[in-house]
């Protein structure tokens, strides 16, 4: 239950009514006008600008349209308060008796609460992580696998139909180079001394297991022959092996794709020919020279006829060549048929979460989904900043060709997947992230992530504490849901309540925004609130949660049930299990 939207809808009905009623135009759009928090909590709980939006079409003066608004609105059930502010403005008080009511949609819901149908079923891929088949993942690819794993579970919650996709880059150079440093490493399995790695192979030690593994399967087979012989089911051998590494790493992680995407099929199923003739029918591929580069022009530039695709008339600075000078296809071309193909998938709405060093890239993918698909599909992409690894505030070094980098599985053994994921959602994507091996274990309140889990684990010692010092009192869910809860008066419970209470909008809102990381801020904010109260009742007797009046206690314990449902349900839209103890 989104209460924003519900008085919207609210709002709408007052609006039609006073049209039947001939007191405003009939048929009046009420669709533009929003209901949303106000900016200061002492000017209420919902702020509307209908009046404003509303007063042109209907031919009256804002303030005065507002004071007729707020009348109607005024004898609403829910609404204690109704008052006009500025240039028409609507400022909303809403009783006490509406705030119980919320925390009893909570203890019906559980952790369902939240679930919305905004997404109304839409098809919508989220491709995230796709990194180069070419060895383990390292720490700077958690983020966007945690970012792309996060939103597909927020719209997922929002109703979207998601999918989560894995794009393998497959058909480049790079695996060719893959292969051969894995037939030098099969060569040494097999006993031969290959002195050092050569340069431009891959000097990873992750090879080695690779290798011997080959080694025992094929034998001296490979021994000995010309590279075409050896260096296609190599190639194939080396791509099964990373991506065997690259599943585990993401599982550990609890990340786990929908569907493997191979940018090599689409090459050979002869999709990049057919996203080719498709924009070529519709007049937008040409042979031309493009300008240089901008800048300092490369030694090496020169202007050469180049096949080029009319990117520029989708919102691209430059138009972009589909083939290199010896004819085959560029990345760019596969990347095109690739986003045909997840159109022609049903998927209406496509989210990317790509690496920062992707940033010049987006707008010519972009021109190409719009060309293809007649802008009919959506393409959103995520730039993931990125992750400076430290410990105790040192940076630790990492690189991937040279072989010494941190591995992602590295990070999650030293603080756990949890720890991990959170972390990598308090910053929004696309701004750096330091990632402190040793501060994000801290248990202090600067540690988002021990100060949300710790809310949550206090909340299970309230039970524990119940249990033992008050075995009379049920404290089951649905009878906590059914509790009178008139004993919860106090200006910090309604507060507490009103920020449970706006877990269904941020849901909606983040989902709608694409922006994962606003959950965990949100919970941020929640667990604050809830410490506060703890806090008050450590100054103070009667505040605590069990007291000696029955009634009272019992609506202080539905509250703290709704607190860890809703904190449960955040952190499942994380991927983060909550914990009922700290240790």
């Amino acid at each position: 239950m989104n209460i924003f939207r519900d008085f919207q809808s609210e709002l709408a009905k007052v609006v039609e009514d006073l049209g039947q009623e001939g007191l405003l135009p009939s048929g009046l759009d009420t669709s533009r006008f929003t209901c949303d928090p106000p900016r200061e909590a002492a000017h209420g709980d919902i702020a509307t600008n209908a009046a404003l939006v509303l007063a042109k079409p209907a031919g009256k003066n804002p303030r005065e349209l507002a004071a007729l608004l707020a009348e109607r609105l005024g004898a609403h059930h829910a609404i204690e308060k109704a008052v006009v502010a500025g240039p028409g403005f609507i400022n909303l008080t809403l009783a006490q008796s509406f705030w119980h009511g919320r925390l009893r949609d909570v203890l019906d819901a559980g952790t369902a609460y939240g679930n919305s149908d905004i997404g109304a079923g839409r098809k919508t891929n989220v491709e995230y992580v796709s990194a180069n088949p070419t060895g383990p993942m390292h720490v700077g690819h958690a983020r966007g696998a945690v970012v792309g794993d996060v939103l597909a579970q927020l719209l997922a919650k929002a109703g979207f139909d998601v999918t989560k996709e894995y794009y393998i880059n497959d058909a480049g150079a790079q695996v060719d180079v893959l292969a051969r440093s894995l037939h030098l490493r099969y060569r040494e399995a097999l006993g031969e001394d290959i002195g050092t790695i050569p340069e431009g192979l891959y000097p990873g030690e992750y090879l080695k297991d690779a290798g011997h593994a080959l080694a025992k399967r094929d034998g001296d087979k490979w021994l000995g022959l010309p590279e075409e012989k050896w260096l296609a089911p190599l190639r194939d051998y080396a791509i099964a092996e990373m991506m065997t590494m690259i599943r585990s790493d993401l599982a550990a992680l609890g990340v786990r794709h929908d569907v493997f995407s191979s940018e090599r099929a689409l090459v050979e199923a002869g999709r990049v020919d057919e996203a080719y003739r498709l924009l070529e029918g519709k007049g937008l591929i040409y042979t031309g020279v493009l300008e240089p580069p901008k800048g300092q022009k490369p030694d090496d530039w020169e202007p050469r006829p180049q096949v080029l695709f009319r990117s520029s008339q989708f919102g691209d600075d430059v138009d972009r060549p589909l083939k290199k000078s010896d004819g085959s296809w560029t990345y760019f071309a596969s990347d095109v048929a690739y986003h045909l193909d997840k159109h022609r998938r049903g998927f209406q709405s496509m989210i990317n979460v790509w690496g920062a060093d992707h940033g010049g890239y987006v707008k010519r993918v972009a021109a190409a989904v719009e060309a293809l698909t007649g802008a009919k599909g959506a393409l959103d992409v995520k730039l993931c900043q990125l992750v400076s690894l430290t410990d105790n505030g040192e940076p630790v070094r990492m690189s991937k060709r040279a072989g010494t980098f941190v591995t992602l599985n590295d990070v999650v053994d030293e603080v756990g997947k949890d720890v991990v994921r959170f972390i990598m959602l308090t910053r929004s994507n696309d701004a750096a992230l330091e990632f402190d091996l040793k501060k994000v274990l801290e248990q202090t309140r600067d540690n988002p992530v021990f100060y949300v889990q710790y809310a949550h684990a206090r909340a299970c010692s309230i039970f524990r504490n119940a249990a033992a010092d008050r075995p009379e009192l049920s404290t089951g869910t649905e009878v906590l849901a059914s509790v009178a809860l008139d004993g919860l008066t106090a200006a910090e419970e309604i507060d507490l309540i009103r920020l449970m209470a706006g877990w269904p909008r941020v849901v909606e809102s983040a989902a709608e925004a694409h922006e994962p990381h606003r959950i965990a801020y949100y919970l941020q904010e929640l667990a604050a609130a809830f410490h506060g109260l703890w806090n008050k009742g450590n100054a103070d007797a009667d505040a605590r949660f069990l007291v000696g009046d029955d009634a009272v206690t019992a609506a202080r314990l539905a509250l703290v049930r709704g607190l860890q449902l809703v904190i449960a349900s955040g952190l499942e839209v994380l991927g983060v299990k909550p914990v009922e103890e700290m240790r």
